[in-house]
């Protein structure tokens, strides 16, 4: 256990990440979501990540209140991902201690976090899945 106090996010992250466009309907994001499994992607423009979709982003364009009529799931569907898209978002480094991606997963309630060099560019994403991984695998030893 010992050992997992020293994993930092650069042996576990994933690497290579699939990003979505803030141009793509929610409609392709779905079946991206489908398709890959995931439930959340960076959204990049230019080359640079200016933030993260999530099937929680999908779920909020659905909730309404009795004030607000329900508008037709094509008409929510046919929105872009940069309409709900989260614009801040929680980014670590390689270099981050994975006890410091525990403790924001669990505050945040996140699943993943998106990984960044120190000139701001995508280098990787850390789920939960890789946190219990580097868990188990500092315990076996």
């Amino acid at each position: 256990m010992y050992r997992f106090l020293e994993q930092t996010v650069d042996g576990y992250m994933t690497r290579n990440v699939k990003t979505v466009q803030r141009d793509r309907d929610l409609f392709e994001l779905s079946e991206m979501f489908e398709a890959d499994d995931f439930n959340s992607y960076p959204v990049e423009d230019d080359g640079q990540v200016v933030g993260i979709v999530t099937k929680f982003d999908i779920l909020k364009c659905f909730a309404f209140t009795p004030s607000q009529m329900m508008p037709r799931y094509d008409d929510l569907m046919s929105r872009r991902v940069g309409d709900v898209m989260t614009p801040e978002f929680i980014y670590v480094s390689p270099d981050t201690r994975l006890t410091r991606v525990l403790q924001i997963m669990v505050e945040h309630r996140i699943r993943s976090i998106i990984v960044l060099n120190n000139a701001q560019k995508l280098v990787g994403i850390i789920a939960r899945e890789d946190v219990i991984a580097a868990l188990k695998a500092t315990t076996r030893d």
